[in-house]
């Protein structure tokens, strides 16, 4: 990847910031009637799609499944722009406030902040519960927060924003999906393109530079953090919103090849890039796989 110079990006992507965004509290009409029949995301990409289970659902069970499905990864999305919020303020405290990548780190921030609200609107609008990770993956997002930077918070991120870019780029022009559903992804979508070229620039900028110690860390720290918020995007309590056993549903999934298709083709664009960079290597490296992020013949 071509890397150019670091304050010329942040210009264009401040000035693009300035020009195309979103006040979702305002442009999202969150009182408009949901419509009955339509999915919460395309059909397709529903965890159990071409399973036994699937087929055993009716047409209205699988548009219910669809909306607590989307309403999971929301509230995923929701839980790592709050650790991403954290982490790009520790980044931002010991830099030039002055600097264009500064400013637009701070610009992202408040990105992140209007995502986060709009994504729990979506769910409170959806009238679905509270999908939010388990305890123990709650407890290590904190940790993350807490302690992560450079090269693996670049990465992880681009893991976490681009993977879920895809599959809302596919449904915002489904017409089978609600309208709100699909301006929700477009927000999404249009919004996050800035900060995936911005953490594109710098993990490809930083990446050469890194001790070799460094470049362990953040090939080890990366898939982990990767494997846990993929097998996070579904919450197993969705299930039961379609009276399947969440524990029988869940396996369902994770064994589901279309399912397992579906992450690889999320991730198809990040991690050729990924590799180009040097972040896929080292004792972990299976993790991708694992996390269906990649494939066997990959």
């Amino acid at each position: 990847m071509k890397v150019t110079d670091r304050e010329s990006v942040a210009e264009r992507l401040l000035r693009s910031s300035l020009e195309h965004s979103y006040e979702p509290s305002i442009d999202v009409d969150w009182d408009a009637d949901l419509v009955a029949g339509l999915y919460g995301l395309s059909p397709e990409r529903c965890s159990l799609y071409g399973t036994d289970l699937w087929e055993g659902l009716t047409e209205e069970q699988r548009v219910t499944l669809s909306i607590h499905e989307i309403c999971s990864i929301a509230q995923v999305g929701l839980w790592f722009e709050m650790i991403l919020m954290q982490m790009l303020l520790r980044y931002s405290y010991d830099r030039d406030p002055r600097t264009g990548h500064v400013q637009y780190a701070l610009t992202e921030i408040a990105d992140e902040c209007r995502h986060s609200i709009m994504f729990a609107k979506l769910a409170a609008r959806f009238d679905v519960p509270d999908y939010r990770p388990g305890p123990l993956v709650h407890a290590l997002g904190g940790l993350f927060a807490a302690t992560a930077g450079g090269a693996a918070m670049f990465a992880s991120v681009l893991v976490a924003e681009e993977t879920l870019d895809q599959f809302q780029r596919e449904s915002m022009r489904d017409e089978r999906v609600q309208p709100l559903s699909r301006m929700v992804n477009r927000i999404h979508v249009t919004e996050e393109a800035r900060h995936v070229r911005w953490a594109r620039e710098e993990l490809a900028r930083l990446m050469p530079r890194l001790t070799a110690h460094q470049r362990r860390v953040a090939r080890t720290l990366t898939p982990v953090v990767s494997f846990v918020v993929i097998r996070s995007l579904i919450h197993p309590s969705v299930y039961a919103s379609v009276g399947l056993d969440p524990a029988t549903a869940r396996r369902a999934a994770l064994a589901n090849p279309h399912h397992r298709e579906s992450i690889a083709w999320s991730a198809r664009k990040l991690m050729p890039f990924l590799r180009e960079v040097g972040i896929v290597g080292g004792p972990l490296t299976r993790l991708w796989r694992y996390a269906n992020l990649t494939t066997r013949t990959d």
